[in-house]
């Protein structure tokens, strides 16, 4: 199989870092051209699955602009310029939580929509985290931390708590990861 290729690319509104939006011209491996094909540009980000020295995940009750009510979220943000994901997902977990973690999990880098961009999504599982200092939160929503065992976040998980995607699949991939 061959990767579409860009051909030309257009700024089409600019709300600068969280959102740009572009007009791209796409060559399909056919040779057609696709002209004004949407292309969103957002900044990756982390989210983190946090498993305590005592057992326990880290997750935060909270409301979020686009989800309905609150949800579970696990700890997570925006990668700052030129910062690695495990650098980000370190710093948000000791901003967000106070905690820090040297056992760290890679649960992988992915695309947030496959067709229009939208950043991409790295996940980690921090095991092992540790309370090292006062909370230092920058989110404009109000959060709760919560201490949940591994069968209130299956439970949660399985009845749809975790209400924005990424924060599903961070949670699911970690408890995955902790039965291998």
């Amino acid at each position: 199989m061959q990767p579409w290729k860009t051909r030309s690319r257009k700024k089409v509104l600019d709300y600068g870092r969280f959102l740009v939006v572009e007009n791209h011209t796409i060559e399909l491996p056919d040779g057609r051209i696709l002209a004004d094909w949407p292309w969103l540009v957002t900044p990756d980000y982390v989210n983190v699955a946090v498993v305590t020295v005592e057992d326990k995940f880290l997750c935060f009750r909270q409301t979020k602009y686009a989800v309905e009510g609150t949800s579970l979220a696990p700890v997570g943000g925006y990668l700052d310029a030129g910062e690695a994901p495990l650098a980000a997902a370190r710093r948000e977990l000791l901003e967000e939580t106070g905690y820090e973690s040297s056992d760290w999990l890679n649960l992988g880098r992915y695309a947030v929509d496959g067709n229009r961009g939208a950043g991409v999504a790295h996940l980690f599982l921090a095991r092992q985290a540790s309370r090292v200092a006062e909370v230092k939160p920058d989110d404009l929503e109000e959060q709760q931390l919560l201490y949940l065992s591994r069968t209130e976040v299956e439970t949660a998980l399985a009845a749809g708590e975790f209400k924005v995607l990424a924060w599903a699949a961070v949670m699911a991939l970690a408890l995955q990861r902790l039965r291998d």
